[in-house]
């Protein structure tokens, strides 16, 4: 009897089967990210959507090079006599030409834009000759313009301000959508198929929402960081150095903020998803954090020269991944105002997370209606 009952408790003290099984929260959100990287990456919708979007930075970096003055000044051919005109004058390239038959060869064979030629009877005494229209461009280097003081001169080009508000906006208002949304719909498909009570055989609720959350960040913040490597690629092939060299530490910051502003997004768009039981009303659920991510980007589309504006955006933790990283580039931020937004983000972000987990356990088997958000919070 001794022994038998020696043996029942060295078998009740010994490992089960089921216990040894069960992993670890590390590896079950290990586990839960790495299958959504792979799915991802199995995604032709993913793979075109993101080469759709580098397309999109490459083709505005090289047009900003060829809208944005970046080009060699005008070639024009200079008959005798009227050389003094263009001889100093940084905005055209003159070529010497021996008379004007010459000078009207050059230009037909397309070596030159334009002809400069001496002329008795203009006021000027010159006359300029372009070859199926106006040199236009030739004819504004060569006009007279009186002087210009400006009081108060910006800081920034306020067309270059736009395009730079513009890609910033772009860039989070696709890439946060996208993924966003990626996991809405990875939520609700689980749950219409009944995945999810398979994983949570297995796994909890929190590392099933931990992997989803960082696995798709990981996602964000790799194409993040891919399109600013091809922008600043971009930037020194086309010999935008110069606005490389203002860009930055605003890029630097975007990334930043982007990677934690994500976070936060990622959790509330998981966190309501739950809440839903079909793929049809998954829009009616997001709707609300949807809007936190378009709204960043029309405020800083049409509001970018607007100091107050930006400062608001700046600090509030939906908008702040747009509005910060713009005052950085306009030189309008301080140097404690970014560590300072950020601080206030990451806290923001690290509420979110704790709010949409309670919300994402309490409604991820609950089938059929709506799960009201009374519901989801109090379970």
């Amino acid at each position: 009897m001794s022994g038998s009952s020696g043996f029942e408790t060295r078998a009740s003290r010994a490992p089960q089967p089921a216990e040894r099984g069960t992993p670890r929260f590390l590896d079950s959100v290990a586990l839960i990210a790495g299958r959504e990287i792979t799915m991802r990456f199995r995604s032709k919708a993913f793979l075109w959507s993101t080469g759709v979007l580098m397309l999109a930075v490459l083709a505005s970096v090289v047009l900003g090079s060829i809208f944005g003055g970046q080009n060699e000044p005008p070639k024009v051919a200079v008959v005798a006599g009227a050389s003094s005109v263009v001889d100093g004058n940084e905005e055209l390239d003159g070529v010497a030409a021996s008379d004007r038959a010459e000078a009207e060869q050059m230009l037909r064979d397309g070596e030159v834009e334009a002809v400069v030629v001496p002329a008795a009877s203009d006021p000027l005494g010159i006359t300029v000759i372009g070859l199926d229209s106006p040199p236009t461009a030739v004819v504004r280097a060569l006009s007279v313009a009186p002087g210009v003081e400006v009081l108060e001169p910006a800081a920034t080009d306020p067309g270059l301000a736009y395009l730079v508000a513009f890609g910033f906006g772009i860039v989070f208002f696709m890439s946060a959508l996208t993924f966003g949304t990626t996991i809405a719909q990875s939520v609700v498909e689980e749950k219409q198929t009944r995945v999810v009570e398979i994983l949570l055989s297995t796994v909890s609720a929190r590392a099933l929402l931990t992997g989803k959350v960082i696995g798709n960040s990981v996602m964000a913040f790799g194409q993040i960081i891919a399109i600013a490597v091809l922008a600043i690629l971009g930037l020194l092939l086309t010999g935008q150095r110069v606005l490389l060299g203002g860009l930055g530490a605003s890029v630097v910051w975007f990334v930043v903020f982007f990677a934690i502003g994500f976070v936060m997004l990622a959790a509330l768009f998981a966190a309501t998803s739950a809440m839903v039981s079909r793929s049809e009303d998954i829009g009616s659920v997001t709707t609300p954090v949807t809007m936190l991510v378009m709204i960043p980007y029309f405020l800083v589309i049409f509001f970018n020269d607007n100091p107050v504006v930006l400062v608001i955006m700046s600090y509030v933790p939906f908008s702040a991944p747009v509005g910060m990283p713009m005052r950085v580039f306009l030189g309008t931020a301080a140097w404690w105002e970014p560590i300072l937004s950020l601080v206030i983000l990451v806290a923001t972000a690290a509420a979110a997370v704790l709010v949409g987990e309670r919300i994402y356990r309490n409604s991820l088997l609950k089938t059929g209606p709506r799960v009201r958000l009374q519901e989801a919070l109090h379970g």
